[in-house]
């Protein structure tokens, strides 16, 4: 609602911030890592990759003779056929996740990219209304007083700034996890090449265990947004008899604890998920 009051104006920006950071989470939780910002980042990261990748291999040997020596008492065991045939295909396997490893992270990244898209389209999330202060409320600001106004300004400057605040805090979150994916792209040969010498395929274990809570991570974060977005649907209750001093307090006190336990859930979104795999 348009209004010429300067609480209103202050309150309603807070919220088309907060909306706008929401708008921009839907964003980039839906969004492929090759479309975002035009694809340069995605070019750089690819590049990178290469260049990991070729230091990858020399590490798959040097991971690969290790595992040999560790896991082999004498050069006789070593020459067994059973044991030359595991350890012919544990070099291939490892071979080809460091040379294709980078096909099926975004594989499984297009999976959890597909989960969240429907968890969209079931619940209705992309069309969820924006938040807004109540009509009845911008009517009782606008017909208080000059004097009487004072005590609704510091009340709304505290408001505005605790939202906006965890606007792009929870933002932040998010982008948190988007340039972690481009991290996990960039650098993944060099973990998946340990792959080669059983002693040290738990690194490997390890990141492939890590780089899928991080994908994860978009799907209890988009949860987090759909619950405070239900929980949120109808304004706070507040007593039209009080006092509007009383009335505003208690909307932002309210509607700055669900912002605050939304961010807080997004802020935790890797716990979550790691909690829940056992990871």
């Amino acid at each position: 609602m348009d209004s010429d009051n300067w609480v209103v104006s202050n309150l309603q920006g807070a919220l088309d911030t907060w909306n706008e950071k929401m708008g921009e989470i839907v964003g980039l939780l839906t969004a492929s890592p090759a479309d975002f910002r035009g694809g340069g980042i995605w070019d750089a990261v690819l590049s990178i990759h290469g260049a990991v990748q070729a230091v990858a291999l020399a590490l798959l040997v040097l991971f690969f003779l290790s595992g040999l020596v560790k896991t082999c008492g004498s050069f006789a065991e070593a020459k067994r056929p059973e044991v030359v045939l595991k350890l012919f295909v544990r070099f291939v396997l490892a071979h080809a996740a460091v040379v294709y490893g980078l096909e099926l992270m975004m594989a499984f990244l297009d999976v959890v990219q597909g989960l969240i898209g429907d968890m969209m389209d079931t619940v209705g999330f992309a069309s969820a209304a924006p938040a807004a202060l109540p009509g009845e409320m911008v009517e009782a600001i606008e017909d208080v007083g000059f004097l009487d106004a004072i005590p609704l300004w510091a009340v709304t400057l505290l408001g505005g700034l605790l939202v906006t605040v965890l606007s792009f805090i929870m933002i932040l979150a998010v982008y948190g996890r988007f340039f972690k994916i481009y991290m996990y792209t960039a650098l993944a040969p060099i973990p998946l090449s340990t792959f080669a010498g059983e002693p040290s395929q738990s690194v490997g274990k390890a990141f492939l265990k890590s780089y899928g809570a991080v994908c994860l991570e978009g799907a209890v974060i988009l949860l987090a947004c759909v619950i405070f977005s239900l929980f949120a649907s109808a304004p706070p209750v507040v007593d039209a008899e009080a006092p509007v001093v009383t009335q505003v307090w208690s909307y932002v006190g309210e509607l700055a604890f669900n912002m605050l336990v939304l961010t807080g859930m997004v802020k935790m979104a890797d716990r979550v998920v790691r909690e829940m795999m056992g990871l």
